[in-house]
């Protein structure tokens, strides 16, 4: 770290060629390391000595744009971008990873600069680097935040062992509609879960030292509703009133500041009209006004000259403008900055004072994260070798695979299978996929490293096993960035999957989407199995009604037919690097499933959005036998097929002798009675809701405020306490101010949020 800190002493030393600017500039360098020094003394320091440009560059990101380890560009956009690095330009760069090409780019940016300031390393380390936990919706469904943090530690860990030091994660956008591709890397639909799991991430994530050379800094996106983009089409136009704006989209990224989260992201859509890169709104006046945010916000992908498509920007240079003025620090892929704010400025449409302001925040989280100090701590080959892949990363997301499971139905205990004696047909072409598992957002992870179902149940050799794939989910090649061609029409594998299950004890059958069928710009308008699965299911069923369906999926699915006629549904999600033993270990109960989970299944599609926290409204019921005049359809029911909160296990449990007391005038203590009733040991999710009956901004029917996690051993009873306070028991009003307000309220305790055991209370 010594040789590192000379480096960077010997840089700034020579800023400037007179002895008296060489002796400033030592001083400079001393303050900029010094640990007498507060960051923020150190900001003001450096900003004193940069020039205008040099401000900009640090607002401006670029993308990866050659192999930083071989020749140096001479021509092109390569080349233009490399000479903007060696000017100092350049304050960020994305996709550039690995030990060797980090310490290159850095090398650059550090050695070759007039004033050597590190480059911050972004990355989307989503749901893992290299080594892949379940995607995040997945992992929301294990409803165990200190999983959810520990699979952010380990992502922070692998990725920082590979020269990356900030990620654009978590995701914290609250949606309710699962044709959106994105819902696979939120928390679900609730605020209050989708808050506490944000905490979780950005603690993984940022740990309690962000200064160690295994955290990285987190980002919260995408500021702000993109979960609720119409028709659930991805950059699509978002349009929700104020009372679902300050209750339902803001409380997750609020959740996030109060963590202490390092940056934001801003989103691809429009909310009232304005493009959120530059909505001052939601940059200036919730964000840093209100919240007191002091990180910076970054654009997501070239989004501020798409404001040109969106009809609010005439050209580049007026986005330019717009996004500065409107809060936005650091653009990401649009060259606005670079080229268009140093004129701004110039011509007085731009005052320099905002450049400072973004400049200084994205360098105050340069120093801490230590760059300054070492711009190459996240460069060790040893380290990078060591870690990457180890046994310890993989222990871990094997746990929380496991822990991500859902068990949706288990008619007649088909499961957990018998582990000797039973012949077990296997049918699906995603049982033996060892690429899809891995979900999308997998940047930095290798094609074919996923453990497969099949090599899951090889581990357990008591059974006989036979496979077959039935039918392709996709054709040819997959990528992330082009459309997937789904099977449609291809049944030939059809007679070998029923020759196979005729004859089984028992059928499990691996069913759902690609991999890169959910994430960005995978937006479905049909959300059932996709291709000719469901054909495959119901032919096999002719011939053996005695299946095990489990799903691979990053999004709730309409599965109506299965739930009718499928004994035993397992919602096995994209589980990542350990997929097929997390899957296989709770298939035999080695692992009893405890999942829950945190997005409403449809009936339909026609359904969506649908969400349990949903409003009364006027005529919530009908007033008589068949008549019409209600909230509801014509040809399908109002109930989702899986309610939020739902999931079974291998035991049982039972809820009794819900108690409330009132602790004070806002704090009401709940008190119920879980039990085991089962004959295995298992884990419970308690869920408390509450409804607020009469307010003066009206209320779901019902609203998560309180869960825990709970393991009991058979016949065991404990006794599960809630505290409700003010911040359980307030909302906002239209004016976005919290308020906490007398009157009878409702609490629900029970296994999901379709419990029906309540009390009443009175504020």
């Amino acid at each position: 770290m010594r040789a590192h800190k000379l480096i960077f002493l010997t840089i700034v030393s020579v800023v400037f060629m007179s002895s008296s600017a060489i002796g400033q500039n030592k001083t400079l360098a001393q303050k900029l390391t010094s640990k007498e020094t507060t960051v923020d003394q150190k900001v003001v320091e450096l900003l004193s000595k940069m020039t205008l440009e040099e401000k900009i560059g640090q607002m401006n990101q670029y993308n990866g744009f050659w192999n930083v380890t071989g020749p140096t560009p001479s021509s092109g956009d390569a080349a233009h971008k490399y000479e903007h690095l060696r000017k100092g330009y350049v304050g960020s760069m994305l996709n550039v990873r690995g030990v060797e090409e980090v310490r290159a780019v850095q090398k650059i940016a550090v050695e070759e600069t007039r004033l050597g300031i590190p480059l911050i390393i972004g990355f989307d380390v989503i749901h893992g680097y290299k080594t892949l936990s379940p995607i995040p919706l997945a992992e929301a469904a294990s409803w165990d935040l200190e999983a959810i943090k520990k699979s952010a530690e380990i992502a922070a860990l692998e990725a920082s062992a590979a020269g990356i030091n900030w990620t654009f994660a978590p995701m914290v956008d609250i949606s309710r509609d699962a044709r959106w591709g994105r819902v696979m890397e939120g928390a679900g639909e609730d605020t209050y879960l989708g808050s506490k799991i944000a905490i979780a991430r950005v603690q993984g994530f940022q740990g309690e030292d962000l200064s160690q050379p295994n955290t990285i800094a987190a980002c919260a996106k995408h500021w702000a509703g993109y979960g609720f983009t119409e028709s659930g089409k991805d950059y699509n136009t978002v349009d929700v009133g104020t009372s679902t704006l300050n209750n339902i989209i803001f409380p997750p990224f609020k959740a996030t500041v109060d963590a202490g989260v390092k940056t934001f992201m801003n989103s691809f859509n429009e909310l009232n009209g304005i493009p959120a890169t530059a909505n001052a709104f939601l940059q200036r006046d919730v964000l840093k006004d209100k919240w007191k945010f002091d990180g910076f916000v970054v654009s997501d992908w070239g989004s501020m000259s798409e404001m040109i498509n969106h009809g609010y920007a005439e050209n580049v240079k007026h986005a330019a403008e717009l996004s500065v003025k409107a809060g936005s620090d650091m653009d990401m892929e649009s060259y606005a900055y670079v080229n268009e704010l140093a004129n701004l400025v110039k011509e007085g449409k731009v005052n320099e004072d905002l450049i400072n302001d973004a400049a200084s925040r994205i360098l105050k989280v340069k120093f801490e994260l230590g760059l300054f100090d070492n711009p190459y701590k996240y460069c060790d080959e040893k380290r990078e070798k060591d870690i990457i892949g180890s046994q310890k990363i993989n222990e871990a997301v094997l746990d929380v695979a496991k822990k991500s499971i859902v068990l949706l139905k288990n008619e007649n205990n088909v499961l957990p299978l018998k582990k000797k004696g039973q012949n077990i047909a296997v049918i699906g072409v995603l049982a033996n996929d060892k690429t899809s598992p891995l979900g999308s957002w997998r940047i930095a992870a290798d094609d074919n490293t996923a453990v497969s179902v099949l090599e899951g149940l090889a581990k357990y050799s008591g059974n006989k096993v036979t496979y077959a794939k039935g039918a392709d989910v996709a054709l040819g090649e997959a990528s992330f960035p082009f459309e997937l061609e789904i099977n449609t029409t291809d049944k030939s594998g059809f007679e070998e999957a029923k020759e196979v299950a005729k004859n089984a004890d028992v059928v499990i059958m691996v069913l759902g989407e690609h991999g890169f069928q959910s994430g960005e710009a995978r937006s479905r308008s049909k959300i059932g199995l996709p291709g000719v699965q469901q054909e495959l299911l119901e032919a096999v069923y002719a011939v053996n009604k005695n299946i095990v369906l489990v799903l691979n999926n990053g999004r709730p699915l309409t599965i109506s037919w299965a739930d009718v006629h499928i004994p035993a549904i397992v919602e096995g999600w994209q589980l990542g690097t350990q997929s097929g033993h997390a899957i296989a270990q709770v298939l035999y109960g080695d692992y009893n499933p405890s999942g829950k989970l945190p997005m409403t299944f449809p009936r339909s599609v026609g359904q969506v959005p649908i969400y349990y926290n949903y409003k009364n409204t006027g005529r919530p019921a009908a007033n008589e036998p068949n008549s019409v005049f209600w909230s509801h359809y014509i040809d399908e029911s109002n109930t989702p097929l899986y309610a939020f909160g739902h999931g079974l296990s291998y035991t049982s449990f039972s809820y009794s002798d819900l108690k409330v007391n009132k602790i004070s005038d806002n704090h009401v203590e709940v008190s119920v009675e879980l039990k085991n009733t089962g004959k295995y040991k298992g884990k419970e999710v308690a869920q408390l809701y509450i409804r607020d009956l009469f307010a003066s901004v009206t209320r779901p029917v019902k609203e998560l405020k309180g869960f825990e996690l709970v393991e009991l051993e058979p016949n065991e009873t404990k006794t599960i306490t809630f505290q409700l306070t003010e911040r359980e028991l307030g909302f906002y009003n239209n004016s976005g101010d919290f308020i906490v307000e007398s009157g009878d309220f409702k609490v629900f305790v029970g296994g999901s949020s379709v419990t029906e055991l309540e009390a009443k209370f009175k504020l």
